[in-house]
């Protein structure tokens, strides 16, 4: 039951992200403009850094919930279920490597761990 919160704010902070990157740009896929990458995926990063520090269970289940959440939102803002969705899905877990490590790194730290 622990894990339900954390998840569930981690699912709703990447349709939200998804959401807000497909405003600040007029492209069917938001992943494809500047916006994403100078914005949306920083704040990402730093959205699994704040959910590793508030919950350091499971830091990179959070972070790769939060960035799938992502194409959720992007399929929800499209609304409809592309036929490379695998490939898309894969591609996020790929680039949800380094809200891994700051989810980690953040999740060390609130434990007072360090190294």
């Amino acid at each position: 039951m622990k894990m339900v919160k954390p998840l569930v704010l981690a699912l709703l902070a990447g349709i939200a992200l998804a959401l807000l990157a497909s405003v600040l740009t007029t492209r069917k896929d938001p992943f494809d403009a500047p916006s994403y990458w100078w914005f949306v995926y920083p704040l990402s990063i730093a959205a699994c850094a704040f959910l590793g520090s508030r919950y350091p269970a499971r830091p990179a289940v959070w972070s790769i919930v939060l960035f799938e959440g992502q194409y959720v939102g992007s399929m929800l803002r499209s609304g409809e279920i592309s036929n490379l969705w695998p490939l898309g899905m894969a591609m996020l877990a790929v680039i949800a490597i380094p809200g891994i490590y700051a989810a980690r790194f953040a999740a060390r730290r609130s434990k007072g761990e360090t190294g």
